[in-house]
Formats: structure tokens, sequence, C-alpha cells
């Protein structure tokens, strides 16, 4: 499988400081890119890549806390499901037969439990922190499909030929009272409390992230991206515009977020764009994209507690 993406994160226009992050790493040749490196150009090497054995994983991250901390929880956020990925140890698991490699998608999860808990402690020990968190919403590409980890409002789109479909829930407030019932779904995009989340990394010790998966065709393009953008587009908003860029995935990361700010731009603004390709893929068929959402099996998900002596990253 082919894989081309482009990502970015914008200030926006109002806020003083960019508590967005973002994620790419390439496990087989455990390259990696973040929204806080501090290079000019991003990196060439993961622009454009083949899947190797091991697989990729992207992700955004939304900062949330008073002063710098936003910013600190979203860059441990990141950097702490890197290192962890990175590092072969993290991803086995102990069984009576000896070391087994557990599935990527599993191997993201106990990597976002350890950011949990790695955010928890940093806010309960540092008062600068405290009350940090951070969504994170992230893609395990592995052969031929995307398996999506969901903590928080941060979203993930599928895009395939006219079809845009939003691929993860919000963990919100207001998403729960849709799901009752109680408002519209039009009502909820305006509602006084359209920004309380209801999990976040670092707000409590326990976690349980969402799984859902879905097959990849040709030509196939994830989006991923903060509610910086999803609260000001639509999807539809979305599609068109990455559609009008003429497959230029800077472009259309670009005008995205120019998109955004001219709304207002209220809030940061984070866009992760990657389009897959390649053999491997089936062709792209009329049926509609499918995602799956897995029943929460904690029986691989390590819990980390404050009994834990790892040093925080």
């Amino acid at each position: 499988m082919r894989v081309e993406l482009h990502a970015h994160t914008d200030v926006g226009r109002v806020r003083q400081g960019n508590e967005d992050n973002f994620l790419v790493v390439d496990l087989t040749t455990e390259r990696s890119w973040t929204g806080s490196d501090k290079t000019s150009e991003p990196p060439a090497a993961l622009l454009r890549f083949d899947l190797g054995e091991k697989g990729a994983v992207f992700a955004v991250s939304d900062g949330m806390g008073g002063a710098l901390a936003g910013d600190v929880a979203s860059r441990m956020a990141v950097e702490t499901v890197r290192d962890m990925l990175v590092d072969e140890d993290t991803v086995l698991e102990e069984t009576q037969t000896g070391a087994e490699e557990l599935p990527l998608v599993e191997a993201v999860r106990n990597a976002t439990g350890y950011a949990n808990y790695a955010i928890h402690r940093k806010s309960v020990e540092d008062p600068k922190c405290s009350g940090m968190g951070a969504t994170l919403t992230a893609a395990a590409i592995n052969s031929d499909s995307v398996e999506l980890l969901q903590v928080g409002d941060s979203r993930a789109y599928l895009i395939r030929g006219d079809e845009i479909k939003l691929a993860t829930k919000d963990q919100s407030l207001v998403q729960q009272l849709v799901d009752v019932g109680q408002i519209s779904e039009e009502d909820a995009e305006t509602h006084m409390f359209r920004n309380v989340i209801l999990q976040a990394l670092g707000a409590q010790s326990e976690l349980a992230p969402v799984v859902s998966r879905a097959k990849l065709q040709r030509g196939d393009i994830l989006l991923l991206c903060s509610d910086g953008l999803s609260g000001k587009l639509r999807a539809e908003d979305m599609r068109d515009i990455i559609a009008g860029a003429g497959g230029d995935l800077s472009a259309a990361c670009t005008r995205l977020i120019e998109e955004a700010n001219a709304r207002g731009g209220e809030d940061n603004i984070t866009v992760l764009l990657a389009r897959f390709d390649g053999e491997d893929l089936a062709a792209r068929d009329a049926e509609a994209i499918s995602v799956e959402t897995q029943p929460t099996d904690l029986s691989t998900f390590h819990e980390y507690s404050e009994d834990d002596t790892s040093p925080i990253p």
C-alpha cells in the first residue's frame, strides 16, 4: 500500500497559543513527525511512503487547560504514544508461551493508556499543569484497513469519491443528548455545552477508548481533525474543499484551515489528510463506506496506576 499525506496545525484567529498537535509515525522505519517539531519543512520521507509490515499510526490531539497546560497535554499525548510504539518492548504481550506481538490497534490503545496515566500524574504533580487534558483520535493503518481509536471529540472522516463519512463518534455531552433524543443534530451544532467532553487523556485515572474499523479501497482519503475544523465546517464542505484541491493534499489542508479561519477561527485548527493506493487494496466500488465499532475489550489493555514507577516521558 502506498500512503500520501500532509498535516498542518494553525493557531486560528483568536487564541494566543496553539494547544493542538498531530502525530505521523511510520513504525517500519521509525520515522516520525509531530506538530511540535520545530522544522521549517515536513519530512519528505513521511509525505509519501510504502506501508511496511509494522504499519503506521496517525493522530490528532487537542489540549485543554490553563496557561500553557493544554500545549503540554497534547504534546505529551502524541509524543508518549509515539515513543511507546517505537519501543518494541511495549507492543509485546507476555503469554504462557512467551512474548507475543499485539495487534497494532491494541498497541496504540496501551500506549494511549500510558499517555493518560502520564498526563494525569503530571497534572497532579505540577501546579502549572493542574486540570490539563487532551483529546486523541488515532488511526492505526495495517494491511488493507484502518482502525480508529477515539478519546474526546476530535474526529476522523473517511472520503471515497463523492461520499464522506464520519468514522468516529464524539465523546461529548451534546452527542449524548443527541443519542437519547433530547436534542437534534442541528441543535448540537450551536448548543451552549457543545465543547463539554466526557472523556479526555489525563482527566481521570481510568480510560475507555472506543475503537472502530473500516476497510480501505484505492483512492480513499482519511481526514483527522480537531474541533477547530469540524466545529466550523460541515462534512460536505470538507469533502468539496478537498476535491477542489485537485489531489494536492498540502493545498487541501491549507484551504480547509483558511475556510475555518474565515468562519471565525475562534479555536486552534489541526488537519491531517492521508490518501491510500496500491494493488494491495480493493478497487473502488459503489458500496457505501462501512464503519464497524468494535466492542470494548480491555483484556489486553494495561491499566497504569499511581503505583507504577515508570518515568514520565
